[in-house]
């Protein structure tokens, strides 16, 4: 056994001293190594600046701070080698795609009312002057460019006073009106004295006037339409009487005389009494006006009259003033005989007498009607005016692209003859805002209850909540004052904008592709909308808001027409530098958002005011500031 142990022991002796000499000599080459990258280094020192990153406790103050770090290479995330050369056309940047701006002259571009297409359409009753869109294959796919020199509006309440000549470059008014205080022209600016042609003195002075005659500050009267509303000073100081007017002019009867309006921060949509329906509601409004409007209210068997009545609310007021009103004090001054002037206002008497208006007072300029508050005793009446009778198997809401009729549209039965039909009088303002509205308790809007509509209230207040943390400009009050919200249901987005004393208006849109109609909910809330499909252009000229909102809108409209078509409607008429809050299905906005930044609009998306686990995220979208090229740059 001793032979074997020594045999053992020295073999043993052996391998370490091997593994001693291997270690050594594996140190000795990483030391020549490690010595030889320095000396190289050494060398070419600019390598080692562009790798390495500067201390921690580097003084950004020190001189040498700026040169270390202006010298480091950014990082390259884009392959250098790639199999094929043809693939270099499929790198990241060469795939990006921008929507082109259209050309200059289009800054103004109203597709559904554009002149050259509408002198194609029958020229009788002004049928040419309403919406006509262009077809498919005439949309336009490019991104409409704001004029030279657009500048953001004044604020609210200046401007209502005041607009840049830059954003609306037209002077038109100022020559045509001159005498009647519509508007003026000075440096780069116009200035909205408040006048109109019936109202010399001013808008304030004309509204006080009326003020005499109906009660306008007990908040019975809130709604209001303006037919041919020139720039729309009616509308603009009835706002300080908390009375909201939609008013509306046919585009280029008097040049820009809507866009002056949106300008202004005044409600106003491009429209026209002619052959179809106006786009709202039965019993919308609480008050109708015309000033020296031009519409033949007499002529067509009364049919405009009785489109007016159709969207008055039981007990609301017509105001007419100018011809034929006091045709006999005036009628020299006018363009007619005064035989002519008093058989017009004995037809305007008589079609109003044949829809039982009662007629309360006529004063100087001013003569005012007043709709029944119910049709019980007008249904007596039909033994001795035959006609206009009243209307049979029709929708009273139904109003885009609808025919006008020669007949009443009927009120809700009442259980008495002093009743206010439909459901009874809305609530004054401002509770009339949060009161369940009478169509709800009559339960004429489908299976929406009163509790489903006090929930969509307070679901509001707390979304508009969550909005201003994401939106700082939609939280800075005063730095919107038109809104749009594309699909409003009952109102709440708006309706929690009052709450909170924004000062905004809101023009809120019910889609007529829409599972229920809710718009005539929305007014007798006491605010102001109208229909539209969203597949076509609204009745409105390039950057007329400020912020839209649209709830839902590509769901709604999936497999009916192109998400590009809609975005690009919105890029029109939203301004520069202007907002927009998209919530919807998270894989509906994830294509939104590829064409957004298409649009050059800035983008984030965001998670539900629920959390992360909600499908349904936010697009929170802003529009870049860019205009048309200087007037020399033009081609």
């Amino acid at each position: 056994m001793a032979p074997n142990r020594v045999l053992l022991y020295l073999i043993s002796l052996r391998m370490k001293k091997s593994n001693i000499f291997f270690m050594a000599l594996t140190t000795v080459l990483c030391s020549c190594s490690y010595l030889f990258g320095n000396w190289k280094t050494g060398i070419a020192t600019t390598t080692i600046d562009f790798r390495r990153s500067p201390p921690c406790n580097l003084n950004i103050n020190h001189p040498n701070a700026t040169s270390i770090t202006r010298t480091q290479t950014p990082l390259d995330f884009i392959p250098h080698h790639l199999p094929d050369d043809d693939l270099v056309t499929a790198l990241p940047v060469a795939r990006v795609k921008h929507i082109p701006p259209c050309i200059p002259k289009l800054s103004e571009y109203t597709p559904c009312e554009d002149v050259d297409r509408s002198l194609k359409f029958d020229r009788k009753r002004l049928v040419y002057r309403e919406r006509h869109c262009p077809e498919k294959s005439e949309v336009l796919k490019c991104r409409i460019p704001a004029p030279y020199g657009y500048r953001q509006p004044f604020r609210w309440p200046g401007s209502r006073d005041a607009a840049w000549y830059a954003n609306v470059p037209h002077k038109h008014l100022t020559v045509e009106k001159a005498g009647q205080n519509w508007v003026r022209f000075k440096g780069d600016r116009f200035s909205f004295p408040g006048g109109g042609t019936m109202f010399p003195n001013g808008a304030g002075a004309y509204i006080d006037d009326i003020g005499k005659l109906i009660n306008l500050r007990d908040g019975s009267i809130r709604t209001a339409i303006d037919t041919g509303c020139g720039v729309a000073s009616l509308g603009a100081y009835l706002l300080s009487r908390n009375i909201l007017a939609m008013s509306f002019a046919p585009k280029d009867t008097h040049i820009a005389q809507v866009q002056f309006a949106l300008e202004r921060g005044v409600p106003a949509l491009i429209g026209i009494l002619a052959s179809i329906r106006l786009p709202y509601p039965s019993r919308a409004f609480d008050m109708a006006h015309c000033s020296r409007c031009l519409i033949p209210w007499g002529q067509y068997d009364g049919l405009y009259l009785i489109e007016v009545d159709r969207v008055l609310r039981p007990g609301g007021y017509w105001i007419l003033s100018g011809p034929p009103i006091n045709w006999e004090r005036h009628w020299k001054g006018w363009d007619k005989t005064a035989e002519e002037f008093k058989g017009e206002q004995d037809l305007i008497e008589s079609v109003a007498k044949s829809l039982c208006w009662k007629k309360v007072v006529q004063k100087d300029d001013i003569a005012i009607w007043q709709k029944p508050s119910n049709h019980e005793h007008c249904k007596i009446t039909r033994r001795v005016f035959k006609k206009p009778q009243f209307c049979q198997d029709q929708d009273p809401d139904y109003a885009w692209y609808t025919k006008l009729e020669t007949c009443i549209t009927p009120l809700p039965d009442v259980s008495n003859i002093r009743a206010t039909s439909g459901g009874g009088p809305v609530a004054k303002w401002p509770r009339r805002l949060t009161a369940t509205p009478p169509r709800i308790i009559s339960r004429s809007v489908g299976e929406i209850t009163e509790d489903i509509f006090i929930n969509d209230t307070n679901l509001w207040r707390t979304r508009l909540s969550y909005y201003k943390k994401l939106d700082q400009q939609l939280a800075e009050k005063g730095r919107y004052r038109n809104l749009l919200d594309m699909n409003s249901y009952l109102g709440g987005f708006a309706a929690a904008l009052v709450v909170d004393k924004d000062p905004v208006w809101v023009m809120n849109i019910v889609p007529v592709e829409s599972y229920v109609n809710t718009l005539g909910v929305i007014y007798e809330r006491g605010l102001i909308g109208t229909y539209q499909n969203w597949c076509e252009a609204v009745s409105t000229y390039p950057r007329t808001y400020d912020f839209i909102h649209a709830d839902a809108i590509f769901s709604l409209y999936k497999d009916r027409c192109e998400m590009e078509d809609i975005l690009l409607e919105m890029d029109r008429i939203l301004r520069p530098q202007g907002s927009v809050i998209i919530r919807d299905d998270v894989d509906l906005l994830v294509n939104a958002e590829a064409i957004a930044e298409e649009l050059l609009w800035e983008t984030r998306l965001v998670d539900h005011e629920d959390g992360p686990l909600v499908r349904e995220k936010l697009l929170i979208a802003t529009k870049k500031y860019w205009t048309a090229p200087a007037p020399n740059h033009f081609q």
